[in-house]
This record gives structure tokens, C-alpha cells and sequence, in this order.
């Protein structure tokens, strides 16, 4: 490796004040802090604690401020529509004083929380900032969880307003938004006091259907067209931009709180170091919002920078063919592309020869970056080929809001390794540790942990829950943050991050709790116990594959069990679980102390080398597990 990573690499660990100091130029303050670190409260460390700032004044007005309104700020591109849209600096900063003066009409003041549920619209990322620009703290529901999700959120966030519209839409179908954002307001414990729908043409449902009872409901343009604008409001630096729930291991969601100061100077000087984006340049984000990969790097980032981020409403495949990213890098001349390994593998699938690449102009095209899960060597070494630029692995977490490993092609490009994300990010101590905390050889595979303090933009607690933040990641590894995840360093100081080592899965890029999964399975009436495993599969990186145990006399075919399962979990969690697969056996392997073996579980399904374990209570049952596994 070169000087230039590994000296900037050293020198946050050195002196990690002194660094976020310096990298806090980035941003404007309304007032500068003087002081970066804060440990009063250790192992919960604050960031920059005596600085104050808008996150909305940064994205927007000072691009505007310094002669850059007429620059192109967002692109709206729906393949599901056939529509594209252009808003300049100017532009969509009119657009967020106006929703931001819708906000305030509605009673929204600093502190309040605001839940926004969303299609891939440009009022999406109007909403975001529009909350932000009154320092009020947005939570961002991606619009594909079911009522029961949204509720649980409205009544850990609890909202003074919804934003959401009429529905989104789905190569195949329109999914209507507004019956379930009702049944999760009358089923939240939470009382809502306002609804903003933002209507779209084709749907069945607007504003008049539902308005008239403890919620008052209203229509966004309608409110929009009176709204006065309103000038940002300065907050400190630790106080929150955003809540961001993600699945807990006992399926109970948590509130990743991002803070305003922290979470713009780092998404700077990720948008410089790592990604190589400035002032101009065009970065298109395949997210939705609804994700942390969509706050950071569709809304926040790219206008943090200055440069032109792409709104994509639309898939991979199927809108209308497996050509779809290579006509958007075309039309918006993207520089800069990030997406899921997912997302490259149903491309592959569909494509597998890379023939409808030859149809669109890629010249624009500098570097891929992929995130969500492992970009696996096959699919790594296929696009890399077909683009003939550099793919960037890099991996991340919602907890950690941007990279913790990446190559830094801003920085200094460093030789790509297949199967690896690169190396630490400066700001970042990455160790690899064993069950016992204690730091293993290069090439031993164990636990990926992070020593503290964690850099700035990285999750400041859990929402409303300062001990279950310290439980959930603080007190496993004494003195540092636990990944979840595990892997090893080579011998040129590359991480390979090889899996998660408890039961949240990722699957097509999102994490879920297959906890969560169990809980809904367990509540039919023929299912004794059952198991969730998350199974590799080469286009979605992982499935959930459920195992049940039947009651005595439960007269039930195995097909409509899995019908009537499968519509369950859609039901409760959401189509984004994509559960579609159940077996019926005999009984679960487990140990003496009744844990089910899930991992041993996930070998046999994955055709892996497994050991039995010696606290087994009944090896026979692992033998009919193989059985029907592979039957």
C-alpha cells in the first residue's frame, strides 16, 4: 500500500480529534465546534457536541449561495412511468422551504418526528429535507412493509406527522399505500394527528376516503400551494437528523439515531475520499430511501457534495429488460454507480452474456461500487469485465450509516482483491477477535468488531434506548462495537467479511430477522415449533427457509401450509422478506439445553461441511434433516 491511505489511515487513529476537525471544512456551522470528541458518557461518545448547524442548509442553500442554483441537484427517473425530471438547485430548494412550510403549518417544531412513507418519488427526498430544515427528525419506512411494521414505528417514533402517497408502483402491479398506512394508524397505540398524502395518478384510494376521524388527512399539493417557506433552523450538532429502524434479533426493530453534525461531516468526506464525487459530478444510487444506502447516498450525500444524484423508480430487470441501469447511465451521463450485488446478479441472469450493454452509451461511466451484501468473486469478475471499469466492493452496515471497509478511489486507489471490500476506512479500528475478545492471527476467521470510539456519522444510540444500544452492540467485545459479522484480515491488511454470526439474514440487500419470521410461523394453529434459516442463493445472496414441526393431528397438507405461511409472513412482514419456502419435519436438532442448532441447520441446507455438536440431544434427528433437506 501506498503512503497516502496508510499515512491519512494512521494518522485518525493517532489523533482522531484533530482529524474531524479539520474535516469538519466541509461543512457549513453556524457555529464551528471547537471540540470534536466528547466521552463524558462512554462507551456513548457525541460528536463535535458544541457545534450547530442545519443538515438542510448544507445540502441546499449554500450550493445556491455560491452560484450553483442552476446546477441540476436531483433527477427523477421512473422506468415504471416512462418520465424524467430535472431539478435544479433552485429549484428543489424552493420545493423543500415550501414542504417545509407545510410542516410547520401542521405544528412541526424541532425535535418532532416525522414518518415518511414512501415511494421512489422526488417528494420523498423533499420530505426528508424538509423535516430536516425545521430540525425535526424524519423515519423513513420503506414503502413495502406491511400495516403491522409501520405501526410498530409510529409507536416507537411517535409521529406528529405521516407523509406518504397513494402507492407505488411494481413492474407488474400498483401497490396501494394508503389502507395500510390507515390500519397501522388505528392499530398504533400512537394517536397520528396529521396525514400528508401526496396523490398520484392511477390509484384508488386518496385523502377523502379516510379523512374525518381522530386523524386529520390531507393532500400535499393542496397544502403546498398556501404553504409559506421557511428559513432553516439551526440545531446542535448531536442533536437527531434521522431515525432509521432496522430488524433486532429478537425481531423487535430498532432506532439507529443519526445525528445532524457527525453524519454531514462524514458523508463529506466519504463523497470526496471514497466515492471521488465533487461539485457536478452525477452519482446514481439503484436504493430506495426507505434503506440507509438511499438516506446516505441518494439524498444526503450527492447534495452534501454538490454534485447530481438519480431518483430511480424502477428495477434492475423486467423495466422494461435487463438493460435498464446501462439506459440510465446513458441518459443522465452517470459517473458514479452503486448498487447491490443482487441487483448485478438478476442483471447477469437475465443478460448473461452482457449483450444489451452494447446498446447504450457508457463512456461517462468511471467507477461501480457495490454494497448490501458480499459481492461474490463470480459475479465480481462477470460485470468487471462486461463494464471494463473498476468495481468497488465495500461493506457497511444501517448501524454505521457509511463504509467501514472500501477502496478510497478518491483517496488512492488501491490494487481491487475478489471477495474483499478492501481495508478499513479511515476513522475506523477494525480488529478481528475470537469468542473471547482476544485479537487472532492474519487469515483466522472471527468476529469483526470495531474498536471505540466509533468515527463520526455512525449511529449515536438506539432511539429512546440508551441501554439497549450498549446490550445490542457495546457489551460483547469490553471496548468495542461487535459487527455482528464475521471475517479476517489477509496478509496485506485486506478484510474478507465472510457471514453473520447471529440470525439476521440479508436478503436482495436487506436485513431481516428470520426471529421475526419465527414469531409470525409459530402463531398458525398446525405449527407445533419451527425454525427460520437464512440459505445462500445466487441471486438474492440469501433466502429465509422455514423448517416446522407439525401439532399431533394437525390435518393440513404440506402445500396448503406453505400457501397459508407464506401469506402470513407477506402479511405481517412484508413481500420484501421474500419467504417462500417450507418443510415439514419430524423435529428440530437442538442441544440439551433446547437451543435450536440454526447454524448446523444452514450448512446441511447450503451443502456446507458441518460438525455435530457434542450437546446434541438427539443426533438421529440431524440425519432426517439431511434427509429431507435433500429430498
Amino acid at each position: 500500500m501506498e503512503a497516502s491511505y496508510r499515512t491519512t489511515y494512521e494518522a485518525s487513529l493517532a489523533d482522531p480529534e484533530k482529524f474531524w476537525l479539520e474535516a469538519a471544512g466541509a461543512i457549513e456551522w453556524t457555529g464551528f465546534p471547537r471540540h470534536a470528541l466528547d466521552g463524558a458518557r462512554a462507551p456513548i461518545y457525541r460528536w463535535f457536541p458544541d457545534g450547530e448547524l442545519n443538515t438542510s442548509v448544507n445540502a441546499l442553500d449554500r450550493h445556491v449561495a455560491a452560484g450553483r442554483g442552476d446546477q441540476t441537484a436531483l433527477v427523477y427517473d421512473s422506468a415504471m412511468l416512462g418520465t424524467q425530471r430535472r431539478y435544479s438547485y433552485r429549484e428543489l430548494l424552493a420545493e423543500v422551504e415550501r414542504f417545509a412550510g407545510v410542516l410547520r403549518g401542521l405544528g412541526v417544531r424541532a425535535g418532532d418526528r416525522v414518518i415518511i412513507y414512501m415511494p421512489m418519488i422526488p417528494e420523498a427526498a423533499m420530505a426528508m429535507l424538509a423535516a430536516a430544515r425545521l430540525g425535526a427528525v424524519h423515519s423513513v419506512v420503506f414503502g413495502g412493509f406491511a400495516a403491522r411494521e409501520l405501526a410498530a414505528r409510529i409507536d416507537d417514533a411517535t409521529p406528529a406527522v405521516v407523509v406518504t402517497a397513494s402507492g407505488g408502483l411494481e413492474p407488474s402491479r400498483r401497490v396501494e399505500y394508503l389502507p395500510a398506512v390507515d390500519e397501522a394508524i388505528r392499530t398504533a397505540g400512537h394517536k397520528v394527528p396529521n396525514v400528508v398524502v401526496k396523490a398520484r395518478d392511477g390509484f384508488g384510494h386518496g385523502v377523502e376516503d379516510f379523512d374525518g376521524g381522530a386523524t386529520a388527512w390531507h393532500d400535499w399539493d393542496r397544502l403546498a400551494a398556501s404553504a409559506q417557506p421557511v428559513a432553516a433552523v439551526p440545531v446542535k450538532a448531536t442533536d437527531p437528523l434521522y431515525i432509521l429502524y432496522t430488524s433486532g434479533t429478537t425481531g423487535a426493530p430498532k432506532g439507529v439515531v443519526r445525528d445532524n453534525g457527525s453524519h454531514a461531516v462524514a458523508l463529506a468526506w466519504s463523497m470526496k475520499n471514497i466515492y471521488n464525487v465533487g461539485p457536478g459530478d452525477v452519482m446514481w444510487t439503484a436504493s430506495d430511501v426507505g434503506w440507509v444506502v438511499g438516506h446516505s447516498y441518494i439524498v444526503y450525500g450527492p447534495l452534501l457534495a454538490g454534485a447530481t444524484t438519480v431518483l430511480y423508480e424502477g428495477k434492475p430487470v423486467g423495466t422494461p429488460d435487463a438493460g435498464a441501469f446501462w439506459r440510465v447511465v446513458q441518459d443522465h451521463k452517470v459517473n458514479v454507480l452503486f448498487t447491490a450485488p443482487t441487483a448485478l446478479r438478476a442483471i447477469r441472469k437475465a443478460d448473461p452474456d452482457a449483450g444489451l450493454l452494447d446498446g447504450y452509451d457508457r463512456s461517462s461511466l468511471r467507477t461501480l461500487f457495490a454494497a448490501g451484501e458480499r459481492l461474490d468473486p463470480e459475479t465480481y469478475d462477470w460485470i468487471a469485465a462486461a463494464l471494463a471499469v473498476p468495481v468497488i466492493d465495500h461493506w457497511w452496515q444501517t448501524e454505521t450509516g457509511w463504509a467501514i471497509a472500501a477502496n478510497p478511489m478518491g483517496l488512492e486507489p488501491l490494487p481491487v482483491k475478489a471477495g474483499s471490500p478492501t481495508v478499513p476506512v479511515p476513522g475506523y479500528r477494525v480488529e478481528i477477535v475470537d469468542g473471547a475478545g482476544r485479537p487472532v492471527p492474519a487469515g483466522t476467521e472471527g468476529n469483526i468488531v470495531i474498536r471505540l470510539p466509533l468515527p463520526p456519522g455512525t449511529l449515536a444510540t438506539l432511539w429512546g434506548n440508551d441501554r439497549r444500544f450498549v446490550e445490542s452492540y457495546l457489551q460483547t467485545f469490553e471496548g468495542c462495537y461487535a459487527t455482528g459479522d464475521s471475517g479476517y484480515f489477509d496478509g496485506d491488511g485486506y478484510l474478507f467479511v465472510m457471514g453473520r454470526t447471529d440470525d439476521v439474514i440479508n436478503v436482495s440487500g436487506h436485513r431481516l430477522s428470520t426471529g421475526a419470521m419465527e414469531q409470525v410461523v409459530a402463531k398458525h394453529p398446525a405449527v407445533a415449533e419451527c425454525a427460520v434459516v437464512g440459505v445462500a442463493d445466487r441471486l438474492k445472496g440469501q433466502r429465509p427457509s422455514g423448517y416446522v414441526v407439525l401439532k399431533a393431528g394437525a390435518g393440513i397438507s404440506p402445500d396448503v401450509l406453505q400457501q397459508e405461511l407464506v401469506a402470513l409472513v407477506r402479511e405481517q412482514i412484508g413481500p420484501v422478506a421474500d419467504f417462500k419456502e417450507v418443510r415439514v419435519v419430524a423435529a428440530l436438532p437442538k442441544t440439551r439445553s433446547g437451543k435450536v442448532l440454526r447454524k448446523t441447520m444452514r450448512q446441511i441446507a447450503d451443502g456446507e461441511e458441518y460438525v455435530v455438536p457434542s450437546t446434541i440431544e438427539d443426533a438421529s434427528v440431524i440425519d432426517e434433516l439431511v434427509r429431507t433437506m435433500r429430498s
